[in-house]
């Protein structure tokens, strides 16, 4: 007999988690630079929303699964609808590794990126007309 998989329909929220070894700096920058909302408080775990049922989970490495890692093989992507101004802020601001716009015609994309405070990448995109 076959599983029955469950259908996608009923899930809830799409949560990426991402570990820091200082939470509340963490906290800050999503709330006070990017303004995301908490949508739901842990405690040691603060998630975010994004957008429709994305949301963006930040995690204190000494009570999460994982451990802060120095390498940080994960790009957190968010599209926009004018990258070019949330470049200009981000740039007054000064945020880290900040990288200029590009544009790539072959995924329709313009992009640009830059790191949180533990130095996670963000890419912000919007798609080309």
């Amino acid at each position: 007999m076959a599983a029955t998989r469950p259908d996608h329909a009923a899930t809830q929220l799409l949560i990426t988690f991402l570990y820091y070894k200082d939470l509340p700096r963490a906290i800050r920058f999503y709330e006070d630079v990017l303004g995301f909302t908490l949508a739901i408080d842990q405690g040691w775990s603060k998630i975010y929303h994004v957008t429709g049922s994305g949301h963006v989970g930040l995690v204190d490495e000494s009570r999460g699964s994982h451990r802060a890692h120095p390498v940080k093989p994960v790009q957190i992507c968010f599209r926009v609808a004018d990258v070019d101004a949330w470049y200009a802020y981000l740039a007054e601001i000064g945020v880290d590794a900040l990288r200029p716009p590009r544009s790539s015609e072959e995924l329709k994309i313009r992009a640009f990126v830059f790191n949180d405070p533990e130095g996670y990448q963000i890419e912000i995109q919007s798609a080309l007309d």
